[in-house]
């Protein structure tokens, strides 16, 4: 497994590329802006790309996934039903409308190529919000971040989940990879240490 991490767009969302060397095919989590650069990327990676794996349906998360799919019409798109805005226009902004989007959730699996990436649902930070977990590394969007959470006070969000979902990644076993949606990664025993978010979490019934 090989993981390339790009951040885009003007406020540094972290797309990252999924490798597997064994089959060079890859996935693309949370393409957010600059489609071009996003496909260079892969091309430069020497793999196939096989789908988009969104985390959330935010527009920081989502903003390149109609122009790659135009170059690649052929790989689906997987996001949360719940991360999908519907006919409400203010919600349209926040979760722009992803054309052909193929719904997962709890339990579902992805295969990128000999790789297989889980879907853990962790909302808090939107309802439909997901944390993509393939082997070691945990791809956790808008859920965790290094030393913080993400925030709660758009349309889906509560502080209630959010903190449910912290509980749940920060109980998995071993010290996981944590590749966040914004800042720089980190790892699940350091974010136990020094996390206020995820300890108040964890010292939760």
């Amino acid at each position: 497994m090989k993981i390339q991490t790009l951040q885009v767009g003007p406020i540094g969302t972290n797309c990252y590329i999924l490798c597997d060397p064994e089959t060079a095919v890859c996935a693309v989590i949370d393409p957010g802006e600059e489609a071009a650069r996003v496909a260079a990327a892969v091309k430069e990676s020497g793999c196939t790309p096989c789908a988009i794996l969104l985390t959330h349906g935010h527009y920081d998360h989502t903003g390149a996934v109609a122009a790659l799919h135009e170059q690649w019409p052929d790989i689906p798109v997987y996001l949360s039903r719940l991360d999908q805005a519907g006919d409400n226009p203010y919600l349209r902004e926040l979760f722009p409308p992803i054309a052909g989007a193929v719904d997962y959730g709890e339990g579902d699996t992805i295969a990128v190529g000999t790789l297989t990436v889980e879907v853990l649902s962790t909302p808090g930070h939107s309802e439909g919000s997901v944390t993509l977990r393939c082997g070691d590394a945990l791809f956790c969007g808008d859920t965790l971040f290094a030393g913080s959470c993400g925030r709660t006070d758009f349309p889906g969000g509560s502080m209630k989940k959010i903190l449910a979902s912290l509980r749940r990644l920060g109980r998995l076993e071993g010290d996981l990879a944590v590749y966040p949606g914004h800042m720089e990664p980190s790892t699940l025993e350091r974010e136990r240490m020094w996390n206020p978010y995820l300890q108040q979490a964890m010292q939760m019934e």
